[in-house]
């Protein structure tokens, strides 16, 4: 697979800037007084389908073939990767076929319906529905679309990181939440080209450290088993494209508690009013973690996504006070 270059990104922006509008970035002077530096939050969260992923989607989707787009689309997803396919796909008329876990977010199942994409659940997690998918699209020759494998993809989401540096072209960090790796992979493509002293700090769930254990040793870890209720953090095995651009370009990777991203996620609603999921908290998570190291700097954080249900709010409320 070739990786994706900066120019891929900006080929990417004039086929998204058609369907989406950039999302708002500001400097949040609450958060900003909490955490000890300058705080900036873009708000991937207000995407039609509330997370960063259908930059990808629309971009990907857009470029489809002829026969790709008769045969249709299938992948798998815990979410939002999901949702980012199916709005694209009802953008573009093509059929979209989404394999999920067993137990996946409702909220996010329903919004993929809602859709008009055809939900398929298997699997106890989302590599058991990967392999499903993988399957099915080999057995009924649909256009199977990687999570994290399509340079489409990661020169989508990478559009957001454009807006960013525009937006603020002396920041010094950006923090970015890792799953399948597309957003960090695109976060270091953009800012590595237009500006390399630039940090980029990846975060990931210390219950599903695959990439993190990957990047440290050098070699591809595989995890048998994760525990996470942020689910798009929640991968077990690492992936060829993005870990290769992500041992290449990435300044760190740091790993978060679920109380970490519980912390963070009722810090955003209290600062910045904003709902962030867990993936969507992580970044924030990840600078709270390192406060002490980032005072004095312009800190991007990126609300990844804010598909919460009303029932993980109210759990995530009980684990801060002790109730649950």
């Amino acid at each position: 697979m070739k990786e994706p270059s900066f120019a891929d990104v900006l080929d990417a922006r004039r086929t998204i800037s058609k369907y989406l509008k950039a999302t708002p970035f500001f400097k949040s002077v609450p958060l900003s007084k909490r955490l000890g530096f300058d705080a900036y939050v873009k708000c991937e969260n207000l995407q039609p389908v509330g997370a960063f992923k259908v930059r990808g989607g629309v971009n990907l989707i857009s470029r489809l073939s002829d026969d790709e787009r008769r045969c249709g689309v299938i992948t798998a997803s815990t979410g939002n990767h999901g949702l980012s396919i199916a709005y694209a796909s009802a953008l573009f008329g093509v059929r979209a076929i989404i394999g999920a876990p067993v137990g996946s977010n409702p909220y996010k199942i329903q919004a993929i319906r809602d859709l008009g994409a055809t939900v398929e659940l298997h699997g106890k997690d989302f590599d058991e529905a990967r392999l499903w998918v993988e399957n099915e699209s080999a057995r009924k020759g649909y256009r199977y679309i990687h999570s994290a494998n399509e340079p489409l993809l990661i020169a989508g989401v990478g559009t957001l990181y454009l807006e960013i540096l525009e937006e603020l072209p002396d920041v010094d960090v950006i923090f970015v939440p890792i799953g399948g790796g597309s957003g960090a992979s695109g976060a270091c493509i953009v800012a590595k080209t237009i500006n390399p002293s630039v940090k980029i700090i990846g975060v990931q769930s210390e219950g599903a450290p695959a990439v993190y254990e990957s990047w440290k040793t050098g070699r591809m870890v595989k995890k048998d088993k994760i525990e996470t209720f942020a689910d798009g953090l929640a991968t077990r095995v690492p992936f060829e494209l993005t870990m290769g651009i992500m041992r290449r370009l990435i300044d760190e990777i740091i790993l978060l508690s679920e109380q970490d991203l519980v912390r963070a996620i009722l810090l955003l609603l209290e600062t910045t009013h904003q709902a962030a999921e867990g993936a969507g908290a992580a970044s924030t998570a990840g600078a709270m973690k390192m406060s002490r190291e980032l005072k004095g700097r312009k800190v991007a954080l990126v609300i990844s996504g804010g598909n919460l249900t009303m029932e993980m709010m109210r759990e995530i409320f009980l684990r801060q006070t002790g109730s649950a």
